[in-house]
């Protein structure tokens, strides 16, 4: 299953003028999301940049893989 591994930028600005601190990783699959604060890919990746076909999200940059990915979604 291919996962698409991106930074939410606006979650970075956010976190900057808030006490709490969101998850600025986002893991997106098929059928779902995982916001997280670290994300290990355990096997090949490539990072994708693609400014006229987005995600969508928005993302114009992200990581794909196939590979196993360990996600910590606490901090």
């Amino acid at each position: 299953m291919i996962k698409r591994i991106h930074v939410n930028q606006h979650t970075i600005r956010a976190n900057n003028t808030a006490d709490e601190k969101l998850p600025p990783l986002s893991v997106k699959t098929y059928n779902s999301n995982t916001l997280c604060y670290e994300v290990t890919v355990l096997g090949p990746s490539k990072i994708v940049y693609s400014p006229d076909k987005p995600l969508s999200c928005g993302a114009k940059v992200w990581i794909e893989t196939e590979a196993e990915v360990l996600m910590v979604t606490t901090q």
